[in-house]
């Protein structure tokens, strides 16, 4: 009798220390046309791959910011998933104030796509701390192109990922910290001169800071430890919601949200296969027949 006691205890014990990551992914309301910037379905699939990963506990907050007051509570980790630029939910407000607690707490912060895009006078300063960059408006570039992503570095975030491409507004000439400090490039790749002469989505461009660095590589996500243990990510591509029918996008970018939380990514990664019809489900109602 005592035996089995003890071993309810632990049994018990081990299940509440297993369910203590709790992941909170902020959509941002709806942008663009049908398929692009699908932030609530693109969450939403996160979502789906990481409630099979035991312990982990994910929420999706739609239509940008959480407006209920213990949103945050518990929390391990943080993604934005939404518009940038002035409009970035996390200068809205105190939301500044509400993420600068939550990383001094060791709370980890991802930013996914226009996510990464913030002014460099406001915001910028504060995601080179918690994420160890940003997109800088008229220094970073965000062409239409196809990277190919072929090597990878040993990294819990890199586990189970192939090599694979596909077209979309993959963004680069990040600002990063100086000398990259504390951060690990995760995908990896190099624009043609093509790519790097324009036009760009926005200012067209070209840049000549940008074209005179032919035959470059440059990082299209990164891992960022910061001095204190919390942990960042960037993830610039995301733009087109069916590239998450891609495993290998879709794994890597799961894989860092379990990073960001402290979780034990698994072997061979988190399992991130979506069918063709959940692509479909949770998209926007933007310009769409009702």
């Amino acid at each position: 009798m005592l035996l089995a006691a003890l071993a309810f205890a632990v049994l018990a014990k081990a299940s509440t220390n297993a369910a203590d990551k709790r992941i909170v992914l902020i959509a941002g309301k709806p942008s663009h046309g049908p398929g692009d910037h699908e932030f609530r379905a693109g969450c939403l699939l996160f979502k789906k791959c990481l409630d099979i990963v035991p312990g982990i506990s994910s929420v999706v907050y739609s239509n940008g910011w959480p407006n209920v007051p213990d949103a945050f509570e518990g929390a391990d980790a943080v993604l934005i998933y939404a518009d940038g630029g002035a409009g970035h939910p996390a200068i809205q407000g105190n939301h500044s104030k509400i993420l600068a607690d939550l990383v001094a707490k060791g709370v980890g912060l991802g930013c996914a796509h226009y996510g990464v895009e913030i002014p460099s006078t406001n915001g910028g300063p504060q995601l080179l701390e918690w994420i160890g960059g940003y997109y800088e408006h008229l220094f970073s570039v965000n062409p239409m192109w196809s990277p190919e992503y072929k090597t990878f570095p040993d990294h819990p975030i890199t586990r189970g990922v192939k090599a694979f491409s596909n077209r979309d507004e993959w963004y680069f000439n990040i600002r990063f910290r100086p000398d990259m400090k504390g951060i690990t490039p995760i995908l990896v790749a190099t624009p043609s001169d093509k790519v790097r002469d324009g036009k760009y989505v926005y200012p067209a461009g070209p840049y000549e800071h940008v074209m005179k660095e032919k035959g470059r590589p440059e990082t299209l996500m990164w891992a960022y430890e910061r001095p204190d243990g919390g942990r960042g990510f960037g993830f610039t591509g995301g733009h087109t919601h069916a590239n998450w029918g891609n495993e290998n996008q879709l794994k890597v970018v799961v894989n860092a949200l379990l990073w960001i939380a402290k979780a034990e990514v698994p072997a061979e990664g988190v399992q991130s296969t979506v069918t063709p019809e959940e692509l479909k489900q949770n998209l926007d109602p933007k310009g769409r027949k009702k």
